[in-house]
This record gives structure tokens, sequence and C-alpha cells, in this order.
């Protein structure tokens, strides 16, 4: 067995829960987007789409960005926190 660490992987999910029956999903090297309507679901695409340009512009992966930087960065690209209850 090696002694090699295992490379960490990242992967952001996004799910649409509205829906008009079609059946959706995108995928990317990081990213999965399942149901929506095709408004939701083009929204998903474009955000993590802008998501992962800032990310690489500031030289760094998803599996590489801290949770503060990708909480910054997911607020700049329009995507809300949902407060803990």
């Amino acid at each position: 067995m090696s002694n090699a660490k295992k490379k960490r992987k990242a992967m952001l999910l996004g799910v649409g829960l509205d829906s008009d029956g079609h059946k959706r999903v995108t995928t990317g090297d990081n990213f999965t987007l399942v149901g929506g309507t095709q408004e939701t679901h083009e929204q998903m695409t474009e955000k993590v789409i802008k998501l992962n340009e800032k990310i690489k512009a500031r030289g760094k992966h998803l599996e590489t960005v801290s949770n503060a930087e990708f909480n910054d960065i997911a607020h700049e690209v329009g995507l809300k926190k949902i407060p803990a209850r």
C-alpha cells in the first residue's frame, strides 16, 4: 500500500427544489446540479461557473479555499447563506 496521502477533492452539489416536469442534470469538474425549472437550473449553473472563475482568479481550487473565503466568493456571485436556526 502506498504511503502517499490521498488528494483531497471538493464537490459542490446544487439541488433545484422547484420543478416543471423535466429532469435536468449539469456536471462539471467539481460540481453537479440537479433539478429545478429551466430558470432555476440556469441560475444555479451561472452562479457555480462564476464561483469557479473567481476561485481560479485567486489562483486556488475549490478544495484549497477556506470556509470564510468560500463564503465571501459565494456572496460575491449572489449566493445567500441561510442562517442556522
